[in-house]
């Protein structure tokens, strides 16, 4: 498991450039059959690739220059000209959002609106593109601020009344779709290595879109907003012994009664787009379906909240018969009762099991390894865990005593590779290492820490560390544990 976004390549941020083709070559090598990767939207609020503009447009800082300059769209010089922060360790996101769309800019600009590939790309993403391009250059004319803060003639989406406005940001409009086309032609390349490599792409559906999207805008009667575009409740997650707050993430909540009647097709498209990009679709906040948290709008905190039913079975019944094709992951963490392992059950979709949650001293504590079935999923930790060296040093000691002892584990260098070798050995199809836990990496490498806005999301791999070494090391490991790619 390792973000794009952290690839070791030049210009502020990984990208789908040479990089990301040798990192294929770094798995195939180790006879690796997964990478797991975060979902590929336009970061918004706080930098989140959970909090993206679209449920469906790619990252325009993950389309590497290199390769538009090696297509003629940009010189060598234009890409040397904003000198980008070149930190090896983090990526800088104020850095890339002042500088990388001048650049993109001047290669959007050579592809004619006439163009066949540019036009059958939009011709084949009519559905989401139209939409998303008119919200980012409508956003693009209003400061980048929240449609929320638009005025009413912009806020209020209608295709009908923004039929000037398209002739009016007519430039504008072209240069989103530009560099939509531009990302998911480097995607479709890259993704098509790959699969030629043995190597599978797992990608992150967010179950969730942001309050400040183009989805929300376009497609209002599917949340619960009222006729302003106004949220009445939000997501989050209640209270527990981590947070006495709990967690309020601020994302709009689906109307899913409006959603049933149309026979929940906002859904199937979204899966069935997630389906092409991806070889496996792990869906977040899986729990979701079965009941979700709701907060007033408005609160501060969400200790106020309440549970609301979701749409359960039924729409896990659709998702089956409309969209069988689609491989998918559960993510079943947080607050489970009995109905939601039953609503996986029913699903047949394999759930997550994570190491880190496993020793709280229980016995029957699910997330112990000789627990586990064939059909889940496990991890040493996601990108909201600490890395394995952090969770040794900052995890209560009667964890990590509890550990120690149901590893064999005498020490905390050894405790991380008999957690690695737990996950790698145990009964489940399929086992997910992070990228840091391989590198042995501590707290300066974690991804995100849920409940903290600032900060996350940064964490980069110097090229160094993918060493032929290190290839080996999890090459050995993976044929001894019987997980070797044939």
């Amino acid at each position: 498991m390792m973000p794009i976004s952290a690839l070791p390549s030049k210009h502020g941020i990984g990208a789908l450039g040479k990089e990301a083709y040798c990192f294929v070559d770094f798995l195939k090598g180790s006879k690796q059959v997964y990478w797991q990767i975060l979902p590929i939207g336009p970061t918004g609020y706080g930098d989140s690739p959970y909090q993206s503009f679209s449920a469906y447009a790619g990252n325009p800082y993950w389309i590497d220059l290199d390769l538009l300059a090696a297509e003629g769209m940009l010189s060598v010089a234009d890409i040397k000209g904003p000198g980008f922060v070149e930190n090896p360790d983090f990526v800088d996101y104020g850095d890339l959002y002042e500088k990388r769309f001048d650049l993109l800019r001047k290669a959007a600009v050579q592809i004619s609106p006439d163009d066949k590939g540019f036009s059958s790309f939009c011709t084949g993403n009519a559905e989401w593109l139209y939409e998303y391009a008119l919200f980012m250059a409508l956003k693009e004319e209003h400061g980048m601020r929240s449609f929320h803060l638009w005025p009413d003639t912009y806020r209020i989406y209608s295709e009908k009344s923004h039929a000037k406005t398209m002739e009016k940001l007519a430039g504008k409009l072209h240069f989103w779709k530009a560099v939509q086309y531009l990302f998911f032609t480097q995607w479709e390349k890259f993704k098509a290595y790959a699969n030629g490599s043995g190597v599978k792409i797992i990608g992150d559906m967010p179950i969730y879109v942001s309050p400040d999207s183009a989805d929300l805008w376009a497609n209002h009667n599917l949340f619960q907003v009222n006729a302003k575009r106004e949220m009445s409740s939000v997501a989050g997650c209640p209270p527990d012994s981590f947070d006495s707050d709990g967690q309020l993430w601020g994302n709009p909540l689906y109307n899913w009664g409006c959603h049933k009647k149309q026979g929940y097709s906002w859904w199937i498209k979204r899966l069935k787009h997630a389906g092409k990009i991806f070889d496996v679709v792990r869906i977040d906040h899986f729990r979701g379906f079965l009941g979700y948290y709701s907060i007033p709008a408005g609160s501060l905190t969400a200790a106020n909240g309440k549970w609301r039913r979701g749409p359960g079975e039924d729409f896990i019944a659709s998702i089956k018969k409309m969209a069988p094709e689609i491989t998918i992951i559960a993510e079943d963490l947080g607050y489970l009762t009995p109905a939601v392992h039953k609503l996986l059950r029913f699903s047949g979709f394999p759930g997550m099991k994570v190491l880190q949650f496993a020793f709280d001293g229980s016995k029957s504590n699910v997330y112990l390894p000789h627990l586990y079935t064939e059909n889940c999923v496990v991890y040493t930790g996601t990108h909201d865990n600490p890395t394995i060296r952090e969770w040794a040093k900052s995890a209560p000691p009667l964890e990590i005593k509890f550990a120690k002892n149901y590893l064999g584990a005498s020490s905390r260098p050894v405790l991380e590779d008999a957690m690695i070798s737990a996950a790698m050995h145990c009964k489940s199809n399929t086992c997910i290492i992070p990228v840091q836990d391989w590198l042995k990496l501590g707290g300066e490498a974690r991804i995100n820490t849920p409940g903290v806005a600032e900060g996350n999301w940064r964490f980069r791999v110097r090229k160094r560390r993918l060493s032929k070494a290190l290839a080996e090391r999890i090459r050995h490991l993976t044929e001894e544990s019987g997980r070797a790619m044939t």
